[in-house]
């Protein structure tokens, strides 16, 4: 089974972020990056698949140069190669725009299983999955807990709301957005870490793949939350004043 993950390298989650000069981004010049923690479990879905099944697992990632480093990472816990869309304009790209890229890639490739994360840290628009999919004219599944894979067919568990589950089954060629938490990740190995240095990771240019597409959805601006404080003085006597402050923690501000 050949299973392609794709990845995308996010800032550290305890980052300090400041937005540029320009008030469409965050300054990225002095941040430290990794996976995105959603992609890891896709990743851990994959190699225990390939434990299982046997095959090959690719990685997928669309970034800066930069982003060569959390490829390492991927290649050092287990998997076998990757594809870089080396792209350093990528946060100007919508998820239309970048999933175009992924699927070109992934056409090159012809695999039997795509996997992703359910999100992204940095945006969580939880879409490139099933625009990938789309775009590849493939069936997918969202919120997967856990694949089965059979003779030319997959059998998965989404999670619905309210505890249920659906159980689906859907022919290979597919693509699956992957649960976190579904699995316990691994760490890199010293032997793992020292076998990466030598896997292979193939550079593509979006210029030799028909070129990045322009934008559909473009991000005019990005600012910090305004802060403020107000008082309210509940009149009433004490059994009137916490109804009526019940009523505001509830219909308000939502904590109850």
């Amino acid at each position: 089974m050949k299973i392609i993950v794709a990845i995308k390298q996010v800032p550290v989650r305890d980052s300090q972020l400041k937005i540029d000069a320009a008030g469409r981004w965050i300054q990225e010049s002095d941040l430290s990056f990794e996976i995105n923690e959603p992609d890891a479990y896709a990743l851990e879905e994959a190699l225990q698949l390939k434990e299982k099944h046997g095959g090959e697992v690719i990685v997928l990632c669309a970034g800066p140069a930069r982003a060569a480093q959390t490829i390492r990472e991927a290649l050092a816990k287990g998997a076998d190669r990757a594809l870089h869309v080396e792209e350093d304009g990528i946060s100007g790209l919508d998820t239309l725009g970048v999933s175009r890229l992924l699927a070109r890639a992934i056409e090159t490739e012809k695999p039997d299983l795509i996997l992703t994360g359910l999100q992204s840290d940095d945006l969580g628009y939880g879409q490139t999955g099933v625009v990938v999919a789309e775009l590849l004219g493939l069936p997918h599944g969202t919120i997967i807990m856990q694949v089965e894979a059979m003779e030319g067919r997959i059998k998965v568990k989404r999670e619905l709301e309210d505890g249920w589950f659906q159980h689906v089954e859907m022919p290979l060629p597919a693509v699956l957005t992957i649960q976190s938490g579904i699995n316990k990740l691994r760490y890199a190995t010293l032997m793992g870490i020292k076998k990466a240095k030598t896997k292979e990771i193939k550079r593509l240019a979006p210029s030799e793949m028909g070129g990045a597409t322009a934008a559909a959805a473009v991000v005019e601006k990005i600012y910090a939350p305004q802060r403020g404080k107000q008082t309210q003085i509940l009149e009433g006597d004490a059994r009137t004043a916490a109804a009526k402050l019940v009523e505001k923690l509830k219909f308000e501000v939502r904590v109850l």
